[in-house]
Formats: C-alpha cells, sequence, structure tokens
C-alpha cells in the first residue's frame, strides 16, 4: 500500500497542511496512522476523502459536507444519504422559486405596460379595499401579512393598516402566485427577492446570475456525486450497486 504525506493531499488542492490536519480533527478524512516518530501517514484512501469533501462543499455547502463525511465514517450511509437528498430538494425548492419569480415578474411587467402611466393607481389602500380590489377576505391578507409576505404600515392615528403602492404590488403577486398553487412560504420567499433588489426591474438583472449560481450547484453535485462514489469504494462493507 503505497503513502503519502500531509504535502502530498494538500498539494492536490492547493491548501495547506494545517488544513488537511484540521479535516482529519473534524472527521471528514479518517484517522491517520503514524510512524513511530508521529508523523502521519495517508494512503490513497485519504486521499479520496479529502477529493469527495472538497467536492461536496460548493454542492451542499460546509456544514452538510462535514455531515455527510462523519456519517460515512460512522458507517451510516443511509444519513449520508438523506443529508444529500435534503440538498438536491433544496435546490428543486429553489429552481421553483425563480421560475415563480420569473412568471410573476412577467406578469407584472405586463400589467404595467398594458397601464397607461396617469391611470396607475399610485395611492394607498385600507385592508378592506384592498380585499375587495383583489377580491380576497380582509383575513386572507391578514394571513399574508402573518407569512411574512405583506408589511403594511400603520395609520398612526388610527392603527389600521396601510397599504402603499409596494404592498399592493406584493399583494398583486401574492394573489397571482396563490391561483397558481404556490404556498404561503413560497410566496414569501419570492416577494422578499423582489422586495431586496429593489423592485422587479432592478430584480431582472440579477435573474441570470442567480440560474447561473443554480446551473453550477447542479454540476458540482453531479461532480460531488463522482467524487464521493469513488471515496466509497475505499470503505469496507461498500453497499452492492454502488460501484
Amino acid at each position: 500500500m503505497s503513502t503519502l504525506r500531509p504535502t502530498d493531499l494538500a498539494r492536490e488542492h492547493g491548501i495547506s497542511t494545517q488544513a488537511v490536519r484540521n479535516y482529519e480533527r473534524h472527521g471528514f478524512i479518517p484517522p491517520a496512522e503514524r510512524t513511530p516518530s508521529g508523523y502521519r501517514i495517508y494512503t490513497e484512501a485519504h486521499a479520496a476523502a479529502l477529493r469527495a469533501y472538497l467536492s461536496l462543499v460548493p454542492a451542499y455547502g460546509y456544514a452538510a459536507g462535514g455531515q455527510i463525511m462523519n456519517a460515512l465514517h460512522r458507517d451510516a450511509l443511509d444519513e449520508a444519504l438523506a443529508i444529500i437528498d435534503r440538498g438536491h430538494g433544496q435546490l428543486l425548492r429553489d429552481r421553483d422559486t425563480l421560475a415563480a419569480v420569473r412568471t410573476a415578474m412577467s406578469h407584472l411587467t405586463a400589467e404595467s405596460e398594458a397601464t397607461p402611466a396617469r391611470s396607475r393607481d399610485t395611492g394607498t389602500r385600507t385592508v378592506g379595499e384592498l380585499a375587495h380590489h383583489l377580491g380576497v377576505t380582509p383575513a386572507t391578507l391578514r394571513n399574508w401579512e402573518d407569512a411574512g409576505i405583506l408589511a403594511p404600515t400603520r395609520d398612526p392615528a388610527t392603527g389600521y393598516r396601510v397599504f402603499q403602492a409596494d404592498d399592493i404590488r406584493d399583494a398583486e403577486l401574492a394573489h397571482l402566485l396563490r391561483r397558481g398553487g404556490h404556498p404561503l412560504d413560497h410566496i414569501a420567499t419570492v416577494v422578499h427577492q423582489i422586495r431586496t433588489a429593489g423592485g422587479t426591474d432592478a430584480l431582472a438583472s440579477s435573474l441570470e446570475a442567480w440560474q447561473d449560481r443554480l446551473t453550477a450547484q447542479g454540476l458540482a453535485m453531479l461532480h460531488a456525486a463522482t467524487r464521493l462514489d469513488a471515496y466509497l469504494t475505499h470503505l469496507d462493507g461498500r453497499t452492492p450497486g454502488l460501484s
């Protein structure tokens, strides 16, 4: 069995030998044997483990990557696979959110272009007025507020909810997505994306970058699967069918 030095593992990835030792200490790679003088002895199995861990980071994040490797080293393969499954589920939800943002933005943009600027309603509305405008109940709007979708201000004199132009846009967006069957927590995420971007015009410029990030993560997951599969060949009791 060929042996490797810490510098051999570190050099392959452009990291420090201290980083390799830290990964060993945290259980991301197996414990190394030691020479009589105390020097670490690594093998190709350690190199495969390090490749697997470093490929998991861009795919699932530092925390999940470490959890996956620790689970494997506890012989808890199903636990590791469950973490991977959750990562894929989150990526799919992110893709759904991006699609919903694009759909909603297209709807709002088309509506804006179809409405002459002079006739657009830029005033405020009460909860009853906005509910009537959308054809929903005031209780529905209050539920959306509880879910973090709407954030109306309050009239200082009466304490009643006051919906400004951005609140009305968010409510119209929520109404559109609810009709499309999206859950409230999903809608809250979409509305938050538009709010933090400063409106639909600013958000449009970031959608391609958002798509690129999701694509890169999906490709990273494919790469990580290959590295992880290679590492599993070095572990005892490999599950049949994973080779």
